[in-house]
């Protein structure tokens, strides 16, 4: 596992500090800077050090990316100046990097596990050192990009779930770690958008990691849960156990994939396709849907004048039969992980698809679990519209620099590997120095 902080380490854990964060999404982009205070542990949130009070938010319409990978730099820079330019206003600030997520690339979630011979003496902080080091050795040697590289735990001749095995004896001692990994094409194409914009990227953040840390109360972190990201482009999944991100998978099927279904099916625009499917629309039928009637308006026509009128429950049997099939999916993704015991009964819905009407009685019906709506957390300052679940991933990523002292994935970007990577200096997946000292 990751050393023990000392106590210095932990006097700076107590500092202010100021996080700038951009959540670049299929559908929305939005940046929050936020001010980040000491707080005494909570009692569902027991694992955040720091409370978050939003100073600044800026949202827009994204433009230039589809399915969450970047199709047009020039787009894209422009809906990210005015993403961050809005915040900067409130704040009343200036910001020159910031923490951002990342749902393309084909994310790929694997096992890397290092073993060290101990010849039956105890374990000590030395050996541990040691067997976490071979670990992320090991894990430089892939050829995608370490999105994040975090420990599961230890094994000592065999037997798994040690959380701290300093002072046993044994034989071997082994670490096992969650390599998460993305294609390095799409994460240079948007540090490069960032770039052009003047900003640079702090880290990394894998979008439903995100979601997770800011939706997830203590006890489905500690007895294992999947949080679902249904965004605009992609729906992604991130599996916890134990307090521990294991596991995550991600479906190129979103909320516009249902829009763009609507606007086929009723010979509409896109506009009125999402205004239909999000104020009119649900998932689960109903008696009346038959006879409630409601107007389309015709495609190219300028209001309601020369549309078509249809039965609601057409509407509502487009939208079910994508999100059936995303559902579907989910459960094949999440049975294939080898985690499916881990998830137990718990799911938690987040993202800005989340918010179809009857969503969650679908997906307990298809997945077989419980199911909730994931709202961002022990966050203060949040305007009313950013309360919900579309505004999770941003929110997760403040909270992401009070865990990040136990993700290793920045020690793959310690040699010239990073500029390879990223064309740039390298400042791509390496913690700077005001996350090392606030944090």
């Amino acid at each position: 596992m990751a050393p023990a902080r000392t106590q210095e380490t932990g006097k700076r854990s107590r500092r202010t500090a100021t996080v700038t964060v951009l959540d670049l999404g299929s559908t929305k982009t939005v940046c929050m800077i936020a001010r980040m205070m000491p707080s005494e542990t909570g009692r569902f949130l027991s694992g955040r050090t720091h409370q978050g009070e939003v100073i600044g938010i800026g949202h827009t319409r994204s433009l230039g990316i589809k399915s969450g990978v970047l199709v047009d730099l020039d787009a894209a820079e422009r809906a990210i100046r005015h993403a961050v330019e809005a915040a900067e206003r409130m704040a009343g600030v200036t910001v020159d990097s910031m923490i951002v997520n990342l749902s393309a690339g084909r994310p790929k979630s694997s096992t890397c596990t290092a073993t060290l011979p101990l010849k039956d003496k105890p374990v000590s902080p030395r050996e541990i050192e040691q067997v976490l080091r071979a670990a992320i050795a090991r894990a430089a040697r892939v050829d995608r990009h370490v999105v994040h590289l975090l420990p599961i735990d230890h094994m000592l001749d065999g037997e798994r779930g040690i959380v701290d095995p300093r002072g046993m004896i044994g034989n071997e001692l082994a670490l096992n770690m969650h390599l998460l990994t993305a294609d390095a094409a799409p994460v240079r194409n948007l540090e490069l958008a960032i770039n052009r914009a003047h900003l640079t990227i702090e880290t990394l953040v894998a979008t439903p990691y995100a979601s997770g840390l800011a939706t997830l109360v203590d006890d489905e972190l500690e007895l294992g849960c999947a949080c679902v990201d249904m965004g605009g482009g992609t729906t992604s999944i991130a599996i916890f156990a134990e307090r521990r991100f294991v596991h995550a998978e991600s479906i190129p099927l979103g909320g516009h994939h249902v829009t763009m279904d609507v606007a086929r099916g009723l010979n509409c625009r896109l506009e009125d396709a999402e205004r239909l499917k999000v104020m009119q629309g649900s998932v689960i039928a109903t008696s009346v849907d038959d006879r409630d009637i409601i107007q389309v308006p015709a495609m190219g026509e300028d209001g309601d004048e020369g549309g078509h009128q249809i039965p609601r429950s057409l509407l509502n049997r487009i939208i079910a039969a994508r999100v059936e099939e995303t559902l579907e999916m989910l459960r094949e993704r999440i049975n294939a992980s080898g985690y499916s015991s881990v998830v137990g009964k718990r799911v938690v819905l987040t993202g800005g698809a989340a918010q179809l009407g009857g969503l969650t009685d679908m997906a307990r019906r298809i997945l077989g679990r419980n199911v909730r709506i994931g709202r961002p957390l022990g966050v203060r300052g949040l305007p009313a519209a950013a309360k919900g679940p579309a505004f999770a991933a941003a929110v997760g990523l403040m909270v992401y620099p009070q865990v990040a002292a136990n993700d290793h994935s920045s020690e793959r970007f310690r040699g010239t590997a990073s500029v390879r990577l990223t064309g740039t200096e390298g400042p791509l997946g390496r913690m700077t120095q005001w996350i090392k000292e606030s944090f």
